[in-house]
């Protein structure tokens, strides 16, 4: 009886780890990411973080399905984040884009180097104050409805999905950007991105998907061929889902304040009088 309750004992043991291994992966992706970074192989650094993406997903939801969240996990997932999906993106963002810009430039071109390392770093403490702002909404206690739209949605792109829409686009175009009018347009993107962040537009979460149903096995399916469809056009799929994530809260945003307005001018019309053009 006593070896049946320590094999439990370590079994147990083993499913709590198991979340943290996930979250160690992650910061080892991005620590990955920072060597081929600073050595010039910008298509394996893209690649690291977009690996840490998935093991990001991945032990959240492991730590669910097992009963196994901490305090601990949730202070090393948030640390994991900030390595991997602040600073190495954002030091991938400025090598890739503006390291490489011709130093024979003109006057008024040469502060797109000095605007892009500015930029980047708002992307990486942009990212941060997401990450602080997802720990004070997940430990404050909330109404019902509020966690259910918790878990539903995120508050601010994630960073994750920033840092990913970065990988995907060097992903696509593994050669570093050597124009200073490109890498003007990359300023505004990187800035564009940190904005979303901190921003309250709603972005999905898909924490709603319950793999355990009975009809997750459609669930699986697409999951088997977007997997397959990666494995075989990574960058073409990889860039277009990036996209798609990144303008979906933005679309959502735009389509919620059209619906309000027509709401509210239907509204309007309703309460004025009509008046009699016969009399």
């Amino acid at each position: 009886m006593s070896e049946d309750r320590k094999k439990s004992r370590k079994f147990r043991r083993g499913i709590y780890i198991l979340p943290t291994l996930f979250t160690i992966g992650t910061i080892f992706c991005g620590f990955y990411a920072l060597i081929n970074t600073m050595k010039g192989e910008f298509d394996l650094a893209a690649i690291a973080i977009g690996l840490a993406v998935v093991f990001d997903g991945m032990d959240g939801r492991i730590a669910r399905l097992t009963n196994s969240c901490s305090e601990f996990g949730v202070q090393m997932d948030s640390l994991a984040d900030v390595v991997t999906f602040g600073l190495a993106p954002s030091v991938l963002a400025y090598i890739w884009g503006l390291k490489s810009i011709a130093p024979t430039l003109p006057s008024y071109a040469k502060h797109v180097q000095q605007i892009g390392w500015i930029v980047c770093f708002a992307f990486l403490i942009c990212g941060t104050m997401r990450l602080a702002r997802f720990n004070i909404q997940t430990t404050k206690q909330q109404s019902s409805s509020a966690q259910i739209l918790l878990k539903r949605s995120f508050i601010g792109m994630p960073i994750p999905a920033g840092a990913g829409m970065i990988a995907a686009i060097i992903h696509f175009v593994p050669e570093p950007i050597n124009h200073w009018s490109v890498g003007a347009l990359w300023n505004i993107l990187i800035g564009f991105l940190a904005f979303l962040m901190i921003s309250t537009i709603r972005y999905p979460s898909f924490k709603d998907i319950d793999l355990r149903n009975r009809k997750s096995y459609i669930n699986v399916y697409l999951l088997a061929m977007l997997m397959a469809l990666i494995y075989l056009y990574s960058q073409v799929v990889l860039l277009v889902l990036a996209t798609v994530y990144a303008c979906s809260g933005l679309l959502a945003k735009v389509y919620n304040l059209l619906k309000h307005r027509n709401e509210a001018i239907l509204s309007s019309e309703t309460l004025v009088p009509r008046t009699d053009d016969n009399k």
